[in-house]
């Protein structure tokens, strides 16, 4: 009876270790085409681990297969932002026009142009085909899909409202994108010419004044002091040129990996960006436009506000106000008032504690915080055309200044001794 009761263990044990390692297998796309019950030929794509996994189910479904193929895996470039959001765009669209939920993401699936984003939204719906909740399918890929994205989800399943709260995830997604768009805009010209300039002035400094040199030499008189700085200038270019691009490659690249991995440098640089003269004020009108449309868009979904305000810091996207939430969620969960604990931490402009007091009188709380995101959100691209519209002139006046002054420290000799002559 023993022996029976252990063999039985046994068996048990070894089905659920094939179970597992069955669960374990890496798996893969294969293209099929076979013929149905009426004869009627069909084709299709099913993700397995082998070719008889596929066999074995499509024969379950009375399908009668006549060819089965691994599909060749392309190699898509990386998933954005961008692609997330026009994905959540697309099933909210198809959802509201009552396009079945598996259906949508075969559709969604089938006309990405990122090979990358497919795959994804195929392994997404063939967790949620095996019975998985949306929300659980999308946890599954915390890199795309963050805490914020799932809770909304998970509250659109709950209260079977999915389509609009995918409208609302949508709309979310578009005006973060749109933020950090015109941030990326405002930094991208000062940072493009002052790399163009520097490559400008490493040509002339390598080719143009070295050629200046030897024309001088040839002279055999004294060169004026600017002159001579500059040959000095270019003759450390000439001598070190490795060293002086790769110390300005490698402090970019040491500084980059620091910011991304150092929690201590993060926090520097989170608070110095909010202090840098013109760009501080348009960075802190972005991040309080996203801290206040993340918490509209949690709020307005049903979440309690205690429970999203876990998801708004990180989303404000600056350590300062990630702190600030933390002190927020503290205070309002010991019964504070929302704006009393915002007030508090006297990161808020007035004109945001004032709207989020009016929406607590009024019941309105989302829709005040969205009109205040709205309004920092036209603030922000207002501010940026006109930084862009005053740096313009304002760079152009240094990078004169500077290759001017090159210029005419090469030419100083030349005139001199036109004057002599």
């Amino acid at each position: 009876m023993a022996a029976t009761t252990t063999a039985q263990q046994t068996s048990v044990q070894a089905r659920a270790q094939a179970r597992a390692r069955a669960k374990n297998a890496k798996e893969v796309t294969f293209a099929w085409v076979g013929r149905d019950r009426t004869g009627k030929s069909i084709r299709g794509e099913t993700r397995a681990a082998s070719e008889a996994v596929v066999a074995t189910t499509l024969r379950r479904q009375g399908v009668m297969v006549t060819e089965i193929k691994k599909r060749r895996a392309k190699r898509g470039k990386k998933i954005t932002d961008k692609d997330i959001a026009l994905f959540t765009r697309q099933l909210a669209t198809m959802m509201k026009a009552g396009v079945p939920l598996l259906q949508s993401f075969d559709i969604v699936a089938k006309g990405a142009s990122n090979a990358s984003v497919a795959a994804l939204f195929t392994e997404v719906r063939s967790d949620i085909e095996t019975g998985s909740s949306m929300a659980a399918a999308f946890a599954r890929h915390p890199l795309y899909f963050d805490a914020l994205y799932c809770n909304l989800i998970a509250a659109g399943e709950q209260a079977g409202i999915l389509d609009d709260l995918l409208e609302r995830l949508a709309l979310y997604k578009e005006k973060i994108l749109a933020i950090k768009g015109q941030i990326k805009s405002a930094l991208f010209y000062p940072t493009a010419v002052i790399a163009v300039a520097f490559l400008v002035v490493a040509v002339i400094m390598l080719f143009v004044v070295p050629a200046f040199k030897q024309v001088f030499e040839s002279f055999g008189a004294n060169l004026p002091a600017p002159t001579l700085v500059v040959i000095a200038i270019s003759d450390f270019f000439v001598d070190y040129w490795y060293l002086v691009f790769g110390g300005i490659g490698g402090a970019i690249y040491f500084f980059r990996q620091a910011w991304r991995r150092s929690e201590k440098m993060q926090i520097v640089m989170d608070r110095l960006l909010l202090r840098v003269p013109v760009f501080g004020a348009i960075i802190e009108k972005a991040t309080i436009a996203r801290w206040l449309r993340t918490l509209s868009t949690m709020f307005a979904a049903g979440v309690p506000l205690v429970e999203a305000l876990d998801s708004v810091g990180g989303a404000a996207g600056n350590h300062v106000y990630l702190t600030a939430t933390r002190k927020i969620q503290q205070e309002v969960s010991t019964g504070t008032s929302l704006t009393a604990a915002m007030g508090n931490t006297l990161v808020f402009p007035n004109l945001v504690l004032q709207m989020s007091g009016i929406g607590e009188e009024s019941g309105a709380l989302d829709s005040m915080l969205s009109k205040a995101a709205d309004i920092y959100e036209r603030e922000v691209d207002e501010s940026v055309a006109s930084m862009s519209s005053l740096l313009e002139p304002f760079i152009l006046v240094i990078l004169g200044t500077l290759i001017g002054g090159i210029v005419v420290a090469m030419y100083l000799p030349i005139f001199k001794l036109g004057q002599v002559v």
